[in-house]
């Protein structure tokens, strides 16, 4: 939580590469902390680079939008989505692999991931530098334009009326316009201009509720199988089979939701209701059974119902906004997010707080998402009466309701993408 803003806005300022050399270093001292470091101090001190380490993530996607023209965009995030989950799949199914046939301690598998992240490091330091960023050097030639007209329109006044005098207020005024023209100043009005939009805020909010419940669950689902099933032999635990089985499941159905075709505005509201009371029953399945595939099969299911809104929800951000105000909504939302799910920490699990155990833990787990299905589910009822009270009395709802919304790519061929604000941006 500390690191993730300044981690976002040294990303676009430093241009990506040095905050993506810095995330492949602190993997690397993280692998070497798991090696040789035995002490709660020293796992602490991991953590606090495995925070690094997520927190710079937002420079991955961030460089390579950086590289392309907005025409490659849509195309470009499927392929850097697709690299994780198949990064992700690989490593599961390895992992699986050598600890049930090759006899592979855990040791030695923590040697061959440090031997992974180190040859990334040298990947990460090879990489070109991008000649663009998306804010800050924006912001600098757009000042430089703005001086040049502000000089070329004094010189054709001079011309008209040399006996002309500055006013001695132009200064001030000249400071108030750059103010407001700050890189951070517009941040805000952008974020100020997404809240009042309902869609995104539903769909932003529902990053920052679900994503926290999702990973708190991801966080703590291996202790709680270890408790489920606490076996000694190695060979018989099958959890990077089922986080390979879990990862598959979730790419195919994040590949399936693109083809979905629901009236969004409408229906938003029940879909997510839904999928999170389903998600909510996953979890008390989990607390209440002694029967570990019982609990392997709920997780699958449990990130596979997520990860089918999850490309839902970035379209439906996305189609409404820039490519600079996708990265700021997002980096804001994940922010949030991990802001509350530090509170849950502290709250329910941190030796300060309560201190549950991993049973209790998703118990509480299970009622926060019952919570957040009351929620959705009332907001949808609210929803639905009033549009169709709205067609009963002869309104027929607004034209953007007539038909579905397919999750298409978005169209980015204007040379000038159109601010919320008013201001227009080059494509």
């Amino acid at each position: 939580m500390a690191v993730l803003v300044p981690a976002f806005l040294l990303t676009d300022l430093l241009r990506y590469k040095p905050v993506l050399v810095i995330q492949g270093v602190s993997q690397v001292v993280i692998w070497l902390i798991l090696l040789r470091g035995s002490t709660l101090l020293q796992m602490q001190l991991m953590e606090f680079f495995y925070g690094i380490t997520m927190a710079c993530r937002v420079a991955y996607s961030s460089y390579i939008f950086s590289l392309v023209s907005p025409v490659l965009y849509q195309r470009v995030a499927g392929y850097s989505r697709s690299s994780v989950l198949l990064g992700v799949f690989t490593s599961s199914v390895l992992g699986q692999l050598c600890l049930s046939l090759g006899n592979i301690s855990f040791y030695t598998l923590n040697a061959i991931s440090l031997g992974f992240v180190s040859f990334g490091l040298l990947l990460a330091a090879c990489l070109p530098w991008p000649k663009r960023s998306l804010f800050f050097n924006r912001t600098q030639n757009q000042e430089k334009k703005e001086a040049v007209a502000e000089q070329a329109t004094e010189s054709e006044l001079d011309k008209i009326n040399p006996k002309v005098l500055k006013s001695p207020t132009a200064a001030p005024s000249c400071s108030t316009s750059r103010w407001r023209d700050s890189v951070f100043v517009g941040m805000l009005l952008e974020v100020k201009n997404v809240v009042k939009r309902p869609n995104l805020r539903l769909w932003s909010l529902w990053w920052i509720f679900n994503s926290t419940g999702y990973y708190l669950v991801l966080f703590y689902v291996h202790i709680l199988w270890n408790k489920v099933y606490p076996a000694s032999d190695n060979k018989k635990v099958y959890n990077g089979g089922v986080e390979a089985a879990s990862t598959l499941l979730s790419a195919i159905i994040s590949f399936m939701a693109g083809f979905v075709k629901i009236r969004w505005n409408l229906w938003s509201e029940l879909v997510i209701g839904v999928i999170t009371a389903v998600q909510a029953g996953l979890l008390l399945l989990m607390v209440n059974t002694d029967n570990i595939w019982v609990c392997y099969v709920s997780y699958i299911l449990f990130r596979g119902f997520y990860q089918f809104l999850v490309p839902i929800a970035t379209f439906q951000i996305a189609s409404s906004l820039t490519k600079e105000l996708c990265a700021l909504v997002f980096g804001i939302n994940t922010f949030l997010g991990t802001v509350l799910k530090s509170i849950i920490n502290l709250i329910f699990i941190d030796k300060r707080g309560l201190a549950f155990d991993v049973h209790a833990q998703f118990l509480v787990h299970f009622i926060y998402f019952t919570f957040l299905t009351v929620v959705y589910l009332v907001c949808a009822a609210v929803v639905i009466v009033r549009h169709y009270r709205s067609q009963q009395r002869g309104g027929g709802g607004s034209s953007d309701q007539a038909s579905p919304t397919e999750l298409s790519p978005v169209a980015v061929n204007l040379e000038v993408e159109p601010l919320s604000n008013g201001k227009s941006v080059k494509a």
